[in-house]
């Protein structure tokens, strides 16, 4: 018998406003994340001071009073963070509890080599246990990723096919995945994946019963308006996009020339802020970079 969503998080997610702000940046990451923050290499030594200065990072933005659910509909957390605490309280139950902000995790391995020009995700035998980690922390819902590098029939369709078999595991422990099968912006063939992967996609969509509903996580599209039948596709909740490497200005301008897609920026929305600033400096650089983000997702 399948675990039932929380009523109030799944209208949240159905109907609320914002964007979804992605602070799940993990171990290979991070050392890039922190020195875009203005945190040198030099500055902490070896990992769990590293994850300590990331962790901080995240909770400034979190705990920041310009962050609220007016314009920010969930978070997606990096597993430790949702195991720290954030003033005193769990990360991901700070979020829904304090700030009414719906909480996702991060629950891929990260990606298995190159095969017919895409990336599958590596296994991931602790899924249960995390997704059990997860309900027990209020987490609503979760976010995995795939990368798609050619317009390779047989590669998108692996990815896509792997994105849905663990999906639906997902669904059935009472959570809600973001199915995220990435295309490289810098692919020479980025058009044709797309017009591949729309087409899986919605093949899988179809297969779907009634009590399995997902969110869509997409690279930002060549042709505007090109997901409109993922958008208004019964079983998808919401259609959120990525930044992919734009810069914020960029992944703006493209995010508001598709309608009933929202944001789901990391780099994007953690552009320009600092570890240097002050309260009120950061604070007023996060709330200019929310509000374009914000005006972007709603369209």
């Amino acid at each position: 018998m399948a675990t039932k969503v929380n009523a109030d998080q799944m209208q949240k997610a159905k109907s609320g406003k914002g964007f979804i702000a992605a602070l799940d940046q993990s171990g290979g990451s991070t050392p890039k994340a922190l020195k875009l923050y203005g945190v040198e290499e030099t500055e902490y030594n070896g990992e769990a001071e590293m994850f300590d200065l990331i962790h901080a990072m995240r909770s400034r933005i979190i705990q920041s009073p310009v962050f609220t659910s007016e314009r920010i509909l969930g978070a997606i957390l990096f597993e430790m963070t949702m195991n720290r605490k954030i003033d005193g309280k769990g990360s991901a139950e700070y979020l829904w509890q304090h700030k009414q902000i719906l909480p996702f995790l991060k629950i891929d391995n990260g990606l298995a080599d190159e095969i017919n020009g895409a990336q599958i995700m590596k296994p991931i035998p602790e899924l249960s246990s995390r997704l059990e980690s997860a309900k027990s922390h209020g987490v609503f819902g979760t976010k995995m990723r795939s990368v798609i590098k050619l317009a390779n029939k047989t590669g998108v369709a692996d990815v896509v096919r792997q994105q849905f078999e663990i999906g639906k595991e997902i669904v059935s422990a009472g959570l809600v995945p973001i199915i995220e099968p990435e295309v490289d912006i810098k692919s020479p063939e980025k058009s044709a994946a797309e017009v591949i992967l729309k087409a899986e996609i919605l093949a899988q969509l179809d297969s779907l019963n009634g009590e399995q509903d997902v969110m869509l996580k997409l690279t930002l599209p060549n042709e505007s308006g090109f997901f409109d039948a993922l958008v208004k596709h019964p079983r998808v909740i919401r259609v959120v996009a990525l930044s992919g490497g734009y810069s914020r200005e960029e992944a703006n301008k493209q995010l508001a020339r598709n309608r009933g897609v929202i944001a789901s920026f990391s780099r994007a929305l953690t552009e320009g802020l600092s570890a240097k600033q002050t309260e009120s400096q950061f604070n007023g650089a996060l709330d200019a970079a929310i509000q374009s983000i914000f005006e972007a997702s709603n369209t």
